[in-house]
């Protein structure tokens, strides 16, 4: 299949200042699509869209710098706020920014395990804040960058911080099967995709080594064409589809989910 020029696109990609995301930004941009540069800090975002115009030409007018934290769900708040703001349409969201989860048990200023909201509940409050640009027309997609560890993951849905009981590879995995289970949800269309093991900040997680995360992005950036036809809730491993977890796309599950999701941001979609 022939790449699509996607210069009448606009695309968000969330943790766009290193590894995966930041080469999905420029895969994007190469394409001509306009690409939402987020990163933790303004610095952050600045800098990733200083070195994509500076080492891979891509013009200035194509990327836009956004910052929020996702460990401050207000900070998610006020950065849905502008982009529905100044770009009432977006094509495609790619749900990318992640850490591994600490080897401490730790909880943000909004009172959740850390993983589990800068790696779920933040993307779940972003997506939900700009659904409205999700869905005017054409209808656009999210893309939840997620990982094979979410076969060995459980929620605690009793104990989403884990309080009680706290493994940093646990508390991971979690926070990538509710990632995986959430693009299962109905009101916009979207799909989950593990785009391998690269050599990013997450690969002490997986192994010793990994294919470069240009490979991963390439991935990512196949989902985010719309000449690649896509099924709401799949799940993608690499550039195959297979069937997520047991469980990941059953609508109680996806229920279950979006309730937890609602009480923990403490927002009402």
């Amino acid at each position: 299949m022939s790449a699509s020029d996607l210069s009448s696109h606009t695309v968000l990609v969330t943790g766009a200042t290193s590894g995966i995301g930041f080469e999905t930004a420029r895969q994007l941009a190469e394409r001509g699509a306009t690409v939402l540069v987020h990163g933790r800090t303004a610095e952050e975002s600045r800098a990733a869209v200083d070195a994509l115009v500076a080492t891979a030409g891509i013009d200035a007018v194509r990327l836009c710098a956004y910052a929020a934290d996702f460990a401050r769900l207000e900070e998610v708040e006020a950065m849905a706020a502008r982009v529905v703001a100044e770009h009432p349409h977006l094509d495609v969201l790619v749900n990318n920014a992640a850490i591994a989860a600490p080897e401490r048990h730790t909880v943000t200023t909004d009172g959740n395990e850390l993983a589990f909201q800068v790696n779920f509940l933040a993307h779940y409050l972003l997506t939900n804040l700009l659904e409205q640009a999700l869905t005017s027309e054409p209808g656009g997609r999210v893309i939840n960058v997620s990982s094979s560890l979410h076969r060995t993951g459980s929620i605690q849905w009793s104990d989403p911080n884990r309080a009680r009981r706290y493994s940093r590879l646990a508390a991971y995995a979690q926070s990538q099967l509710a990632l995986t289970v959430f693009a299962a949800d109905p009101r916009v269309a979207a799909v989950s995709v593990h785009p391998g093991i690269c050599a990013t900040d997450l690969l002490p997680l997986y192994a010793h080594e990994g294919a470069s995360p240009a490979e991963g992005a390439a991935r990512i950036v196949r989902l985010c064409d719309p000449a690649t036809e896509i099924v709401n809730g799949a799940y993608y491993d690499r550039d195959q589809r297979v069937e997520p977890a047991p469980g990941a796309t059953d609508d109680r599950t996806v229920k279950r989910l979006n309730k937890l999701a609602d009480v923990l941001v403490r927002h009402t979609v």
